[in-house]
Formats: C-alpha cells, structure tokens, sequence
C-alpha cells in the first residue's frame, strides 16, 4: 500500500455547504470510477454521500468487485488498508483522514508480536507448533505476520 498524505489544510476554512458542493462536483466529474464507502460509524453528514454502508469488510469485498479506480474508504485506518489489499492493483484506497485509528486495532503492534515471538521461541518452535491469529480489524502487517507463519485472519462471522 502507498502511502501518501497532502495537507487538508486549505479545506478547513470551507463551510458545510461548501464541502457538499464539491463533493457533489467531484462524484460527478468521476462518475463510476469513484466509490465512496461510509462505515457505520460515520456521522450523517459523510454517511449520505456513501455509495455503500456497512461493515468494513462487507465494504472493502463492494468496492474491489465496483472496478472503481479509487476508493474513498470514510472510516478507519485498517478500514482502507483491507480495502487495498482486496482491491485491483490498478485501484486506489484512500483514507481521508490519516490520523483516523482505532484504539482496540492499535492495541498490538507488530514490534510487541514478534518480541512475544522471540520469546516463545526460547521454549519451543512457535512456526511448528502455534497458528497465530488476528481479528480483521487489525494492521495490515499484523494480518502480514499471521499469514508469513502459517496463521489466520479471523472475522466476527468466521470466528
């Protein structure tokens, strides 16, 4: 996934009317090769410019079968990056705001994972005989570590 951050800060001095008619403007302009996904979690005023809702991997599964060549993913950040990792190489995953996390996503980091690896690894052979598991609302690079040792990505419905 690249990343890539351009300052908002000339579209904070705009008022909601304003933030309406571009947004209008510009899914017009793009017409199908722009998606807009709204999370639950979203307030009513991002929510009604979403062309689907829902849960974020309900979401990310619509907007890699859409063919659109960006995805504005309106949620959180492990939100977008599931949708990367679904979507065409030739799609787009964006996040609006890259400050927008989850605490419970953020609750394990892979630097934390792979000391407690390191550790098990002093007892017994981890790789032969754990199966590393991480919720889908994780990190892209935990879902990574799980996968690179033999692991799953658990959702609510496979769980």
């Amino acid at each position: 996934m690249g990343i890539y951050e351009i300052s908002l800060d000339h579209f904070l001095s705009l008022d909601d009317a304003e933030y309406e008619k571009r947004i209008v403007a510009a899914k017009a302009a793009l017409g199908k090769r722009l998606v807009i996904l709204g999370h639950h979690y979203q307030r009513e005023e991002v929510f009604k410019h979403a062309d689907y809702s829902g849960d974020s991997l309900k979401l990310s599964r619509q907007a890699a079968q859409s063919g659109a060549e960006y995805i504005i993913f309106c949620g959180v950040h492990f939100m977008a990056e599931v949708a990367d990792i679904l979507s065409a190489p030739e799609q787009i995953a964006i996040l609006p705001d890259m400050g927008a996390g989850c605490s419970m996503a953020d609750m394990a980091n892979l630097e934390k994972v792979e000391q407690a690896w390191q550790q098990l690894a002093t007892v017994l052979n981890p790789d032969a005989q754990i199966i590393p598991v991480t919720y889908i609302n994780s990190a892209a690079v935990l879902k990574a570590f799980c996968g690179q040792h033999g692991g799953i990505v658990c959702t609510s419905s496979n769980a």
